[in-house]
């Protein structure tokens, strides 16, 4: 048995693919166009098999539109700037641009031997002059409109490298480097005021139509959009007031202690210099070594009393404040209400601290509810209990009548609060877009104007991991004048968040080498938006949300057709081996070099393809692969023999019909997997067509050719080399992707036999094989003559006779 020589085949086609340029995109067509984009790498060294699983869905959808009568687009680009470069430049003595070229070189190689269609012209690269210069020219934009502004931040400080860390730096709250506990500092940092965009982001996720539910609940949540109640508590002793917000205003009266975020301003203030200075200080350390997330998912709350009291303004009862790691100084005022009768985190807390529980709302399913007896808080609407002249109220209708009535009192104030906070961009590092902006002794700061974009990274640069801002260290890019008044001046030293070069790259590939404007308005409103966007859900929140934000802002300027970047969106699984997400770290990688060459790029995108739906999990199996190969090589030989058989024509029409309407289903079921992106199911009909043909003996020379030609057609798009090579063998002179996609004869999937399920009592007694066009009346009485039903039916009443068309009848007797 031969097998195909996979090397060969897919060096030959690659080098005439881009020979021919196969793959280059016109700006325009008369045909619909189809913006197929899967999210680009950042260039780390060598692809993985996330990126294999990504590639090749993008590629099956991008070939099957092109072969469906769209002009497709599919570009490809490099997410090139960011942290690992420059570390890697410092751990090997290297510039960060050298490091990132050499990885993008590497990794071009990998991508294009798996076959990718992509136009290679479009190629972008974020770390390259002629991209960050437009990176530049949007924030430009955003500080001309009023959403880029400076301010003080806190940042991660490590005093013995002397250095600003990422969130990604910080392990367990120690320097990655040195080991050396991690402080906070405050710096003047920039920020984009995505918060005034938050009702427009908010309102136009339910037009995402073609998103999943998850992804645009998880924006929902980011957003975090509320309607309640702001409430003032004052300190006491002091002339200091706690401004808290709640959207359960009814629960007032049963507040029995406060709770501050760790960072909340006050605590410091309200220890000094009390013996509980010393056990608070001690737990802020600790729960700034932590993230948010960690601090929010810990199922055991953390904290310690303060020794200060807040005064409840519903009752004037003095209420206890702790400070405690499950209140985030980000999220609302960083304070606090606990009411741990009617909340299951506050209850969790105060039974484990031994505070006070009072209920407030009572369950009218079973009344008296009571501290002593509650298991769990009560969340529930309910009647209102322990609260005054709200007593018997029902505790919705509370909500807007203790609410007025802390107005009247100037103690309380209706309020849309927003979980979403604006965007921190400064990062001090070099790897990045340098922020255009130069301060000035006399004017303040001052924009870069237009037309001295780029501000260019300099070369003059050491990489010792230490100090601010490495740009700061050079003089020749520092010193600058002032394009006011000529004066003396600085550049800004910080660089952008990288996620300001990936908010805007599907603009780009547009108009990828425009030198005078970011994109040409023409060519963005033929091909924006992007139809089948395509990456991991890892990125469903922050890229995702960020990109919406700028084309937003692009819309209000004027440049963008599109209010939406994405109108589909696939979020693909990730890729696991032994139980974990295949990781360096844990020696489960497989190389995708590795498959290449042992199996081939079709058979890697093959299984990748079929091992799972794409946005479930995948896990990896050898013998999977292996089963894949084999597939092939049964394709390979199914056509390379009957080619050879082509001209014995001289057999039975009854099984040419029985081969073309399994070749008609098929087309129809594939076609109808890819469109909702079933792509495993696909293949697996696929392989049932293959089955079935090495069945048939006696193919015909007229059903021979049919069948190999759809049955290449419709596997082109998951094994584009294998496919490419036997539709040449078979006498075919263009290329497979400019073929249009085969079509069925709704008439030939017709069934011309139906198996009907026979049951007596509702159990099922015989199966009968029938002709599809039988009446009724024929499938009852055959149904009832069946030998195996007579032995139920025999001596007994007939009640009647059920039938479900086309599938089973119903006997019932007594």
């Amino acid at each position: 048995m031969s097998s195909y020589d996979f090397n060969k085949i897919e060096e030959k086609w690659q080098k005439e693919w881009e020979k021919s340029k196969l793959f280059d995109t016109a700006d325009s067509s008369d045909r619909p166009k189809f913006y197929d984009l899967v999210m680009y790498p950042y260039p780390s060294g060598a692809i993985h098999m996330g990126h294999v699983r990504n590639y090749a869905i993008g590629d099956v959808i991008a070939r099957f539109k092109r072969m469906r009568g769209f002009h497709v687009l599919q570009p490809i680009g490099w997410d090139a700037f960011g942290l690992p470069a420059e570390n890697a430049a410092i751990k090997h003595k290297t510039h960060p641009e050298d490091w990132t070229d050499k990885c993008v070189d590497r990794m071009t190689s990998q991508i294009k031997a798996l076959g990718i269609s992509y136009d290679w012209s479009r190629e972008v690269n974020t770390s390259k002059e002629d991209y960050y210069k437009w990176t530049q020219w949007m924030f430009l934009l955003m500080l001309g409109r009023g959403l880029a502004y400076r301010k003080k931040g806190v940042v991660n400080w490590c005093p013995k490298c002397e250095t600003v860390l990422a969130n990604e730096q910080v392990e367990q709250g120690l320097c990655w480097r040195c080991d050396s506990a991690v402080e906070e500092e405050e710096l003047e940092q920039w920020y984009l005021k995505i918060t005034e965009y938050a009702d427009r982001l908010l309102e136009a996720i339910d037009g995402l139509k073609g998103w999943p539910e998850n992804v645009k609940t998880m924006q929902r949540n980011w957003i975090g959009k509320s309607h309640g109640t702001n409430i003032i508590f004052k300190v006491d002793g002091t002339d200091k007031e706690l401004k808290i917000f709640t959207t359960r205003p009814d629960t007032l009266f049963g507040v029995t202690y406060m709770v501050l975020a760790p960072e909340h301003p006050y605590v410091k203030e309200l220890t000094k210099g009390t013996k509980f200075e010393k056990t608070v200080k001690k737990f802020i350390e600790k729960a700034r070594h932590e993230t948010e997330h960690d601090r929010e998912i810990k199922l055991l709350k953390e904290g310690v009393f303060t020794g200060a009291y807040a005064i409840n303004p519903a009752n004037n009862e003095k209420i206890p404040i702790w400070i405690a790691d499950y209140v985030l100084m980000e999220y609302g005022t960083g304070a606090v209400m606990a009411v741990p009768a009617h909340d299951q985190r506050d209850f969790q807390f105060a039974k484990a601290n031994n505070l006070p529980i009072k209920v407030v709302i009572d369950n009218p399913l079973t009344p008296h509810l009571s501290a002593d007896t509650l298991k769990e808080a009560f969340v529930e609407e309910g009647i209102m209990i322990n609260s005054g002249k709200f007593d018997g109220m029902k505790s919705g209708e509370a909500i807007g009548a203790i609410t007025d009535w802390l107005a009247g009192k100037k103690v309380g104030s209706r309020e849309t609060q927003y979980k979403l906070r604006d965007w921190l961009i400064s990062r001090q590092r070099y790897w990045g877009a340098p922020i255009p902006v130069i301060y000035c002794g006399k004017c303040g700061t001052v924009p870069v104007p237009e037309k001295d974009l780029p501000v260019k990274l300099p070369k003059d640069v050491k990489f010792t991991g230490k100090g601010t801002s490495p740009l700061a260290a050079s003089k020749s890019f520092v010193k600058a004048k002032c394009p006011k008044c000529g004066a003396q001046a600085q550049r800004e030293t910080d660089t952008m968040d990288t996620f300001n070069c990936s908010s805007w790259y599907f603009f780009r590939y547009c108009d990828p080498k425009n030198p005078k404007e970011p994109f040409d308005k023409k060519k963005a409103k033929y091909w924006m938006p992007v139809d089948q966007y395509i990456g991991g859900v890892e990125h469903a929140i922050l890229h995702l949300l960020y990109s919406r934000f700028y084309t937003k802002v692009l819309r209000d300027a004027g440049y963008s057709p599109a209010d939406e970047p994405f109108t589909r969106l696939l979020t693909q699984g990730m890729v696991i081996k032994d139980g974990a997400k295949m990781s360096k770290s844990k020696g489960n990688v497989v190389d995708p070099d590795d498959i290449i060459k042992k199996f081939g790029a079709d058979t890697a995108r093959l299984f990748i393809l079929f091992a799972s739906p794409p946005e479930r999990e995948l896990e990896w199996s050898d013998k999977g692969v292996e089963g894949c190969y084999r597939f092939l090589n049964r394709v390979w030989r199914l056509i390379t023999e009957s080619k050879k058989q082509k001209a014995e024509s001289g057999q039975q029409k009854a099984d040419s019909r029985k081969i073309q309407q399994m070749t008609h289903k098929t087309i129809k079921a594939v076609t109808d997997d890819i469109e909702r992106f079933s792509l495993n199911t696909a293949i697996a009909k696929l392989m049932e067509l293959t089955n079935f043909l090495y069945e048939q003996n006696n193919m015909t020379a007229d059903s021979s050719q049919l069948t190999a030609h759809s049955l290449l057609l419709l596997l082109s798009p998951f094994a584009p080399h294998l496919t490419e090579e036997l539709w040449h063998a078979i006498g075919n002179k263009t290329f497979i992707l400019n073929e249009p996609w085969p079509s069925y004869d709704p008439a030939m999937i017709q069934e011309d036999e139906i198996t009907i399920v026979v049951q007596v009592n509702g159990k099922m007694r015989d199966t009968l094989k029938v002709p599809a066009d039988s009446s009724e009346n024929d499938i009852k009485q055959k149904a009832a003559a069946s030998d195996k039903v007579i032995k139920f039916t025999e001596g007994k009443q007939l009640l009647k006779t059920i039938y479900v068309p086309r599938k089973l009848v119903n006997i019932v007797v007594k």
